[in-house]
């Protein structure tokens, strides 16, 4: 994950946060491999954005103070996202 572009989706300008959304984004890896997602291949472009999307939600999700909707947006997109990964990511359908 791109920390540049991480900061570019939370809207964040300065560098005073990087510490913390690096290990932000650490909990995420954490968080996704825990749920059963490998980080996916280099070759496979739209794992790969999916699983950054949702290093960013988790991110923004820990970070952003949200509002009861947002965070329950936040949370239904991020399960979706895992569940896609888990199930079908990198799996070629017969």
């Amino acid at each position: 994950m791109d920390l540049q572009h991480l900061k570019t989706y939370l809207r964040i300008d300065g560098s005073e946060d990087d510490q913390i959304l690096t290990s932000f984004v650490n909990a995420a890896k954490g968080h996704l491999n825990s749920a059963g997602v490998k980080k996916p291949l280099n070759d496979d472009e739209h794992s790969q954005a999916q699983y950054d999307l949702a290093i960013m939600l988790y991110v923004k999700r820990e970070y952003d103070p949200l509002t009861q909707a947002e965070l329950e947006r936040i949370e239904k997109s991020l399960e979706g996202i895992i569940l896609q990964l888990r199930d079908y990511g990198g799996v070629e359908n017969e």
